[in-house]
């Protein structure tokens, strides 16, 4: 098993820069997923990782090798597509065996190897069959299992979950996570689909526009992002943004936008105290808006007032989209709250859990 280490890389298309100063350090048996927006360079570094694109500046490791002039064959990784890519005209067997055909590995070692992927992944029933005789989940689980059989030190999955239907994402995303656990070997894992992300990886790197925004565990990324972008894309629906002033008024911080004023808590006061008079943004999350009389307890709420545009009821929770004067937002809300569209309602915002962004950086004030 290894490690796997990013230094200053970049990658150039032309005069077109895909990927900016990219620095990362992947250890030993981690999963770590690469998530952003299409377009943002997660693919990119996979396939430089993989050798299937030249690296324009820097250095990638594997352990304690440089691999930037070692063809893909030899950086013993195995590599999982969005398509699959199997062979149509194989057995589930032989396309898991393919690889190791090729590497004049002995037959009675490919036979080991196999069966017991095709064990861990459910398939031993089905080695016999081809691809068209299998469902979409069964041909996922066959391309795992043939990158499984190589054993490499680090295993690359490029968006492999984004051509199943949603219910059987969320049993293929336990699998996929079961599996790193048994094997107990590196993974990098690429997805556009931020849900997928914050599921699966040990630690989440956010991009945009070929720049890490930010690393760390999904947890830590939820509570406290590094800038708007990060806020904004992760977590469903999407963080609220206001844009303020932050004002004091009888020795109390309010972010004011204009449409309502929202009080800071105490404790903020200390890190927001040079912005005051200055313009902010307020992030607040859908699940931190609540109706008053399903507020949770020892919140620090400030009041709301809107109109409901549009409301999806998904059983367990309500979603409102809200219009309060130049301002609208998105409320996930209790279900058993009486509420139609075109209503006038009351709101409360958790301001406990509110963050605030510097309006010229974007980047987040604490």
């Amino acid at each position: 098993m290894a490690s796997v280490t990013y230094q200053n890389v970049f990658k150039r298309f032309g005069d077109v820069e895909v990927i900016k100063d990219f620095t990362l350090e992947v250890a030993d048996k981690e999963f770590v997923v690469f998530v952003g927006p299409s377009g943002c360079g997660k693919s990119t570094n996979l396939r430089m990782l993989a050798g299937l694109e030249e690296i324009s500046e820097g250095d990638i490791l594997i352990g304690d090798r440089v691999v930037n002039d070692v063809p893909p064959k030899d950086r013993d990784i195995a590599m999982v597509f969005q398509s699959y890519a199997l062979y149509p005209h194989m057995t589930v067997y032989d396309n898991m065996a393919f690889g190791l055909k090729l590497r004049k590995t002995p037959k009675d070692e490919i036979d080991r190897r196999v069966k017991e992927a095709a064990d861990i992944l459910g398939l031993a029933s089905l080695l016999d069959r081809k691809p068209k005789a299998l469902s979409g989940g069964q041909r996922q689980r066959v391309a795992v299992g043939r990158a499984i059989v190589r054993e490499p030190e680090v295993f690359l999955m490029d968006e492999p979950l984004s051509n199943l239907d949603a219910k059987l994402r969320v049993t293929a995303r336990a699998e996929i996570s079961k599996l790193h656990q048994r094997l107990e070997t590196t993974f990098i894992y690429v997805t556009h689909d931020q849900v997928e992300a914050m599921t699966m990886g040990d630690r989440i790197a956010v991009l945009a526009d070929g720049i890490l925004q930010q690393v760390d565990s999904p947890r830590n990324l939820y509570n406290s992002p590094d800038n708007i972008f990060v806020a904004g894309f992760i977590g469903s629906p999407s963080m609220n943004f206001f844009n303020g002033t932050l004002i004091t008024e009888e020795g109390d911080l309010f972010v004011d936008t204009g449409d309502f004023r929202a009080k800071l808590p105490e404790d903020r006061k200390n890190c927001c105290a040079d912005y005051e008079g200055k313009e902010v943004v307020l992030g607040v999350r859908p699940e931190h808006i609540h109706a008053p009389k399903y507020a949770p307890p020892n919140i620090d709420p400030s009041e709301i007032v809107g109109e409901v545009d549009v409301m999806e009821l998904l059983g367990a929770e309500l979603h409102l989209y809200v219009t309060t004067g130049k301002n609208t937002f998105v409320a996930t809300v209790d279900p058993r709250m009486d509420v139609n569209p075109g209503n006038k309602i009351d709101l409360v915002l958790d301001m406990s859990a509110a963050h605030l962004f510097d309006k010229e950086t974007e980047r987040s004030i604490r």
